[in-house]
């Protein structure tokens, strides 16, 4: 039988401003391991650690453009496009434009803070 996710578990983010995590599928939200879908909104100007995790990451921007820093430089992906990491890159996330950004993302196997190893 389907199951029906009610409602998102809100999880506390990393950052300089407040940025807010809604997790229907994962560790918290549903127990699920393997994968980790989360719907992101983030103000103008909110930039977090860097990060090198041990998941993939497909990231989905549904608002506003977001900034994914890497080792070779950055992409500005914007509404409509989408940015993956692979396990191992380096990445840190940030939204400098007006409005902020709105996105989903997609962790395989599920975000963990275990295992995003972000920059101290």
């Amino acid at each position: 039988m389907p199951i029906l996710i009610d409602a998102p578990a809100v999880i506390p983010a990393a950052g300089n401003k407040p940025k807010r995590i809604e997790e229907y599928a994962g560790r918290m939200r549903s127990g699920h391991g393997t994968v980790s879908v989360a719907r992101m909104v983030s103000p103008e100007g909110w930039v977090e650690p860097g990060q090198r995790p041990e998941f993939e990451e497909i990231t989905v921007v549904l608002r506003g453009m977001l900034r994914v820093e890497h080792e070779g430089g950055s992409l500005d992906v914007t509404a409509g496009q989408a940015v993956i990491a692979r396990p191992g890159e380096w990445v840190r996330y940030g939204s400098p434009s007006a409005g902020g950004a709105e996105y989903v993302a997609i962790c395989v196997p599920a975000f963990s803070m275990e295992t995003v190893h972000r920059d101290v």
